[in-house]
C-alpha cells in the first residue's frame, strides 16, 4: 500500500484548491475558512473569529470545528492524491478543552494513502496554546474512470 512521501510536491496548490471549492463545494464558503498552506499530504486552514462561529459562553462551536477539520483533511487528501472526488468515510473528534474566541488553526496530516486514506488533525488557537481538539478521519477515493 502506498504511503505518504513528505518530500513530494503537492498535487494541488492553494489557488487551485480554492477554485475547486468554489466549483464543487460552494458550501465550504459558509465557514469563511482561509487556506493557509497545502503540502503533499498536509494542510493548514484557519477558521476566522466570527460571532456566528460561537455558541453560548463565547466558545467556538463544535460543528464549526468539525467542519474546519473535515475541510483541512480534504485539502491534505487532495494534496497527496490529486483526487477531488475523495469523500469522508469516518470522522471522530475528541474535544480536549473549550475553544476560546479567536481564530482556530487546523493542522492536517495524512498518514496513509490508497483507496482509503487515513489522517489526523490538531485544532489549536491561532494565538497559541494547547490544542482544543484532535480529529481522526478516513477518506474513500472512488476509482477514476
Amino acid at each position: 500500500m502506498p504511503t505518504v512521501q513528505p518530500a513530494s510536491e503537492p498535487k494541488i496548490d492553494i489557488a487551485q484548491f480554492r477554485d475547486l471549492l468554489e466549483r464543487l463545494h460552494p458550501f465550504a464558503a459558509v465557514l469563511d475558512i482561509d487556506v493557509v498552506d497545502i503540502g503533499f499530504g498536509t494542510a493548514c486552514l484557519r477558521l476566522p473569529q466570527r460571532s456566528a462561529h460561537q455558541r453560548l459562553g463565547g466558545m467556538v462551536a463544535g460543528p464549526m470545528l468539525m467542519g474546519l477539520a473535515d475541510l483541512a483533511l480534504y485539502a491534505a487528501v487532495v494534496g497527496a492524491t490529486g483526487n477531488p472526488d475523495a469523500v469522508t468515510s469516518s470522522l471522530t473528534i475528541n474535544f480536549l478543552r473549550k475553544a476560546p474566541p479567536g481564530d482556530i488553526l487546523a493542522h492536517a496530516r495524512i498518514h496513509k494513502t490508497g483507496r482509503l486514506c487515513a489522517g489526523e488533525v490538531l485544532l489549536e488557537p491561532a494565538q497559541g496554546g494547547a490544542p482544543v481538539a484532535q480529529v481522526i478521519s478516513t477518506w474513500s477515493l472512488p476509482r477514476r474512470t
